[in-house]
């Protein structure tokens, strides 16, 4: 299987909710299940069903995020050296030509994405835009709201 491209603090996320799903989640979700059947039928059991339809999902997300980690590719932004130019993980400080409003994202995979900390996705337009553009180029990027110019100010590796 294909390795994916993850940054260390989206590592990290995946690793801490593993962690608690699998110590805090999973152990509550098997004492409702226990306290459900002590209720007695469980055809008509409510609660008995809603807990082994929480358990599914959990077990579920603790395999998903078990294979992205073990399918995961970590990369190190500081160690990166792209010469000024936009890769994955970088930090891209932008300037929007038409507003003059000043934009900071850093670009990383969907799962890490999280727009209101400046986390945009690899797939979102913007990044597609801005991929392989070096520091101080303007770039026209489509997005839903109309074509939007934005200048490169700055990239780091942070």
């Amino acid at each position: 299987m294909n390795k994916v491209p993850l940054t260390r603090n989206g590592a990290e996320k995946l690793r801490e909710e593993l962690q608690r799903l699998k110590t805090v989640v999973r152990p509550q979700i098997i004492q409702a299940i226990a306290e459900a059947r002590a209720h007695g039928d469980l055809k008509e059991n409510a609660e008995y069903h809603a807990a082994r339809e929480q358990q599914s999902f959990a077990e579920g997300r603790i395999a998903e995020i078990e294979a992205k980690l073990g399918n995961a590719h970590i990369v190190d932004v500081t160690a990166v050296n792209a010469s000024g130019k936009v890769v994955f993980g970088a930090t891209v400080d932008l300037m929007d030509e038409d507003t003059g409003e000043n934009i900071c994202y850093q670009i990383v995979v969907e799962d890490e994405a999280d727009i209101k900390a400046g986390l945009i996705s690899i797939n979102s337009p913007i990044a597609r835009a801005l991929i392989s553009r070096e520091e101080g180029e303007v770039v026209a990027v489509q997005v839903p709201g109309g074509e939007r110019s934005l200048e490169i100010v700055e990239v780091r590796y942070i």
